[in-house]
């Protein structure tokens, strides 16, 4: 199969990059084919680097990787893979509330890619395969830091990660019919931006511990992996 493994910033996936293009690396010949996209930050950026490397030679496959703020609680360094994704700031804040689109009758919440509102991830046996945590996702343009919102968020959206790529990934795979996995590692809990508190190396870290685990896993595996399994 072929592989695209993409992040919002080269750094977040360096060490991987480092061990694929090692010879002593990987199986002579590959079982599959790996390529690296590096998006850059936020939905606009990577919607368009995605569209453009589809466009130009499409995947299989798409593996997203990087850092992610934690709604909660878990410690710098755990890795989860995120089975939805939910637009966390497209909509309106009003009346100490927030308000989607979905919720403003702008559009439905059924709409094609969206699944009551959440852009859910069908490949199980992707997502079973990378032995994480499954959980939900919110995508931001603009970095919860306000309590307000960030209770708003643990009420009624329950997700554990924030990001600010994870949704241009899940709706350009679903629109385009293409699988997806998503890893994301901690690196710091959301809230008042307090850098002592945060572990951005040890992140990383993990991230490309698990991330290389995953290919890993993937080279024993065919295209049949990368079928649809809840729909």
């Amino acid at each position: 199969m072929q592989i695209l493994l993409a992040a919002a910033t080269t750094f977040e996936i360096q060490p991987t990059i480092d061990f694929l293009l090692n010879p002593d690396s990987v199986p002579s010949p590959p079982p599959h084919r790996l390529s690296f996209l590096i998006t850059g930050v936020g939905s606009m950026a990577t919607t368009w680097s995605f569209m453009r490397q589809i466009g130009r030679d499409r995947p299989d496959l798409i593996i997203q990787a990087g850092i992610a703020g934690c709604f909660t609680g878990k410690d710098p360094g755990e890795v989860v893979v995120v089975k939805e994704e939910i637009p966390g700031d497209l909509g309106v804040w009003e009346d100490q509330q927030f308000k989607t689109l979905f919720d403003l009758e702008l559009t439905d919440a059924d709409s094609t890619p969206f699944s009551g509102g959440r852009l859910v991830n069908p490949y199980r046996q992707l997502l079973t395969l990378t032995s994480l945590e499954p959980v939900k996702g919110i995508t931001v343009n603009e970095i919860t830091t306000h309590p307000d919102r960030i209770r708003w968020h643990q009420q009624n959206t329950a997700a554990v990660v924030e990001s600010m790529e994870g949704g241009a990934l899940h709706y350009v795979c679903l629109q385009e019919n293409i699988a997806f996995l998503q890893l994301r590692s901690v690196s710091n809990a959301i809230g008042v931006r307090d850098k002592t508190k945060w572990n951005i190396p040890l992140a990383i870290d993990r991230l490309n511990q698990q991330l290389i685990q995953v290919i890993q896993q993937l080279d024993t595996k065919d295209k049949s992996v990368l079928e649809p399994t809840n729909q």
